[in-house]
């Protein structure tokens, strides 16, 4: 996998008794993946032990950061002006974490260094996907 930039984050785990709990988190940004954004969770912050990836939009994260955004599975929003709320739902249920936005908004920045907004050259990746898929037809 060619990670072109990790960057360690501090989240906080907003508990149903609306207390915070520090957790280790850390966002990843793929070359190979332009769109994307990984946020990595440790094993000790995880239900079942394992670590955990959760992988979204790199624009969802944009949007998100300035105005409530998403509606499938990661939802994020401005919770004010310094920090931001990514919800996360899964089979085994719903984890609130608030980020600080400056930290994001600096990954976000950084990942456009690696390949600027808009500049995402899908195509190669798309056709070999393709060609997996339905082989020399």
């Amino acid at each position: 996998m060619d990670i072109a930039l990790e960057q360690p984050v501090r989240a906080r785990l907003i508990t149903a008794e609306r207390q915070e709990v520090p957790v280790a988190a850390r966002f990843r940004y793929v070359r190979a993946d332009p769109l994307a954004v990984h946020l990595d969770f440790p094993p000790e912050a995880a239900l079942d032990g394992e670590e955990a990836t959760w992988t979204f939009g790199r624009a969802l994260l944009a949007e998100g950061l300035d105005a409530p955004a998403g509606s499938g599975d990661v939802r994020l929003w401005p919770c004010d002006r310094s920090a931001t709320v990514l919800e996360l739902h899964s089979p085994y249920g719903l984890a609130l974490l608030r980020f600080d936005t400056f930290a994001l908004r600096r990954f976000l920045l950084r990942t456009y260094a690696v390949v600027g907004a808009g500049k995402e050259d899908v195509g190669a990746d798309v056709e070999r996907g393709l060609s997996t898929l339905f082989g020399t037809v």
